[in-house]
C-alpha cells in the first residue's frame, strides 16, 4: 500500500473513511460546476471513487513537494473531468479548497482542463486519446532510470475510440512498462451517446488482453474493489496491466446518473441544492 512521505498524514485503507472522502470530494464537484457555469459533471462523478483510492490509499506522492522525486504519476486523460482531480488535489493539501470556487473563471490557477502550472498536475490534458502515451514516456523513463515510480492513467471509455490509444498500448507491451497501469472509467456513455452505438468497444477486456496487457475487470465505484485491483496491479510483473473500472456516470446524484445529458452541462441552482442535499453530510 502507497504512503505519503513521512512528513504528511499516513494513507487509509478504511473504506468508510474513504467512502466519507469521495462524497465530499463529490460535493465540491457539484459546487465548482455550478459556480463556474460549465463544466461536465458526469463523467468527474463517475471517476470520483478511483481519484480517491489513488490518492488517499495507494499512490506515493506528497503535497507538500508536488515535484518530490519519488512520487508515483498520475495522469488525466480525460482531461474534461478536471473538477474531481481539482477536488481531490485540494482535499490532500496541494492547494487551498478555496480555489476551487474559482474553476473556469478568467485569471484562475484552475482551468477548465488539467495544466501543469497548477501544483499537483503532471501533464497539461483534455486532447482526448493523449494521455497513455505521456504516461506511457514517464513508465519507460522510470523504468531506464531504474527507478520504483508508478504511473497510472484514467481513461474515458468513449476516449478509447482514437487510434493514439491503441498505438500507446502496443508500445507499453513491447517495453513490458508493469509499472504502468492504465484505469478505463466504463461508464458507457460519451458526449454523443452510449458506447457501444457511437462505435462499439465490446469486448473491450478482450482487446487490451491482444495488445498484450495484463487485465483486471472491478466495479469502479466501490471502494474495496478499487483497493483490490490497484494493489493486484502493483503486484503484476512484465505487462502493463489495464483495469476496466465499471462506472456508473453521474455516480451519487440520482437525476444525473446515466443520463448522457449531463456529460457537459451547466448546473441550475435547483439542480445544484437537490444534488448536494442527496450528497448530504454538511
Amino acid at each position: 500500500m502507497g504512503l505519503y512521505q513521512s512528513e504528511t498524514l499516513p494513507k487509509t485503507c478504511d473504506t468508510v473513511r474513504l467512502e466519507d472522502k469521495a462524497r465530499i470530494i463529490r460535493k465540491h464537484v457539484i459546487n465548482m460546476i455550478f459556480n463556474a457555469g460549465s463544466g461536465h459533471p458526469g463523467g468527474s462523478l463517475s471517476c470520483v471513487d478511483i481519484l480517491t483510492v489513488l490518492y488517499f490509499s495507494h499512490m506515493n506522492h506528497n503535497p507538500r513537494n508536488p515535484r518530490w522525486d519519488g512520487r508515483d504519476r498520475f495522469i488525466l486523460s480525460k482531461g474534461h473531468a478536471a473538477p474531481a482531480l481539482y477536488a481531490t488535489l485540494a482535499e490532500c493539501g496541494y492547494f487551498p479548497l478555496s480555489n476551487l470556487t474559482s474553476l473556469r473563471k478568467f485569471g484562475s490557477l484552475l482551468q477548465g482542463h488539467p495544466d501543469t502550472h497548477i501544483p499537483g498536475i503532471e501533464a497539461s490534458t483534455g486532447s482526448l486519446g493523449q494521455g497513455l502515451s505521456v504516461a506511457c514516456g514517464m513508465a519507460l523513463a522510470a523504468k531506464m532510470d531504474n527507478k520504483k515510480n508508478r504511473v497510472y492513467a484514467l481513461l474515458g471509455d468513449g476516449e478509447c475510440d482514437e487510434g493514439q490509444v491503441w498505438e500507446a498500448a502496443l508500445f507499453a507491451s513491447h517495453y513490458k512498462l508493469d509499472n504502468l497501469t492504465a484505469i478505463i472509467d466504463r461508464n458507457g456513455l460519451q458526449i454523443d451517446g452510449p458506447t457501444e452505438k457511437i462505435l462499439r468497444l465490446e469486448p473491450i477486456a478482450g482487446k487490451w488482453r491482444e495488445f498484450g496487457w495484463n487485465i483486471l475487470e472491478i466495479d469502479g465505484n466501490r471502494i474495496e474493489n478499487i483497493i483490490e485491483g490497484l494493489d493486484t496491479a502493483k503486484m503484476n510483473s512484465g505487462k502493463p496491466t489495464a483495469i476496466i473500472a465499471h462506472t456508473l456516470k453521474g455516480k451519487g446524484v440520482s437525476f444525473m446518473e446515466w443520463i448522457n445529458a449531463f456529460h457537459g452541462k451547466t448546473l441550475s441552482k435547483d439542480e445544484m441544492k437537490i444534488a448536494l442535499k442527496e450528497l448530504g453530510g454538511d
